[in-house]
């Protein structure tokens, strides 16, 4: 029913002001109920649009929420990664990426030089983001959950929640410009 109701839905591109990535990194820790995985998920922006996005279960079942946004975060810095070297191999050049996340854990986590013990078992991840932070090629900043756009693709909302996500993220009903009523 959503779907035959927003066929005209689409993103409207608007001509950045300046490239910076922004992305937005959020999981849901075990909400797979059959096996109690989480969904990691990601929407990234280059000059306020949005230029890439995921939303993917992840393999292995985490055991704390920090650890499960912690891999979507070291995911989204991969695709940041991955999209910076692009935008140079197109001769253009990305201010500072930031990348936002709502679990304050995983946040204190991307800056802190010293390695948890608890963390053994996502070393990788753990020393990829941090190396990113302390190397000045990623600043990793907490967002409040209200302000988390991710959160649309990690798992079931409200109608008024999702309505808002969707607006905030750049999907527009395109109805009135199709019909030559754009301003």
């Amino acid at each position: 029913r959503y779907l035959k109701f927003t066929l005209n839905h689409g993103l409207m591109l608007k001509k950045p002001i300046h490239l910076q990535l922004q992305a937005y990194s959020d999981a849901d820790w075990g909400g797979n109920i059959d096996d109690k995985t989480s969904t990691s998920a990601f929407i990234i922006y280059l000059g306020g649009n949005p230029i890439s996005w995921l939303s993917k279960r992840q393999k292995t079942v985490a055991r704390s929420s920090t650890e499960a946004e912690y891999r979507s975060v070291a995911n989204t810095a991969a695709e940041i990664m991955w999209l910076l070297n692009l935008l140079s191999e197109l001769g253009l050049k990305s201010q500072l990426p930031s990348l936002f996340c709502d679990n304050i854990g995983t946040t204190y986590l991307c800056a802190n030089p010293v390695f948890h013990s608890r963390m053994k078992h996502i070393a990788l991840d753990y020393h990829f983001v941090r190396q990113l932070v302390q190397m000045g090629k990623l600043r990793v900043a907490h967002i409040s959950t209200r302000d988390q756009l991710a959160d649309i693709l990690t798992k079931p909302l409200s109608r008024a929640r999702f309505s808002l996500l969707r607006d905030k993220i750049g999907v527009t009903n395109g109805d009135p410009i199709l019909r030559g009523h754009n301003r």
